[in-house]
């Protein structure tokens, strides 16, 4: 059985100093030099795919010459932050001590007021991985997505817990890459800047 390699693209920049879930903000997209070199490190003739937020479709059109490009998926898009979207994080303490607190240190089944919790995101993260798999066995599959995103899947191969998960960082445009081979996950590099 052929592996199959899920190459997981962090969107560009968006600048926001502000928790930024689902709402739809740009990326910039302006340092060329950077989304050549991103461009050339991923593999070419792979499947693209990006989420539906403007900031991950911008990057993926940025890097997606000679990729056969999917549809948007609504299932890659970031955790959902619901009513602390768009503030920074000192309102939501003062605003949500407690929960903000819990959500951070202990991510799980907390979720903010009208959002989702880490659990649900991964759930929701991991079924169209599980999609693409079954559609793309044995590619190469860039996946321009976000930050929480792309944890939820680190922490699904390392197993480790939800707090230590958030300590790693993804920075814009690297590139983490986790494979698929006999049944099992293995990591490769991990927040790579090409």
């Amino acid at each position: 059985m052929d592996v199959t390699r899920f190459w997981w693209v962090r969107h560009g920049p968006t600048h926001e100093k502000t928790l930024v879930g689902w709402r739809d903000v740009p990326a910039d997209l302006s340092d060329t030099v950077v989304l050549a070199r991103l461009h050339s490190y991923l593999p070419t003739g792979a499947i693209l795919v990006s989420s539906d937020l403007i900031r991950a479709v911008s990057t993926a059109d940025a890097i997606g010459m000679g990729r056969l490009r999917l549809p948007h998926e609504f299932a890659l898009r970031e955790l959902h932050f619901g009513d602390w979207d768009g503030k920074h994080w000192s309102e939501v303490a003062k605003t949500h001590p407690d929960l903000s607190r819990s959500y951070w240190e202990n991510p799980g089944d907390h979720c903010p007021p009208n959002g989702e919790s880490w659990n649900t995101a991964a759930s929701r993260v991991a079924g169209a991985v599980s999609r693409l798999l079954q559609a793309h066995a044995g590619r190469d599959v860039v996946i321009v997505s976000h930050f929480g995103v792309i944890l939820t899947q680190v922490q699904r191969v390392l197993g480790c817990s939800r707090a230590e998960i958030l300590a790693q960082p993804v920075d814009n445009l690297s590139v983490t890459r986790i494979d698929y081979e006999q049944g099992r996950w293995s990591l490769g590099p991990v927040n790579h800047i090409a």
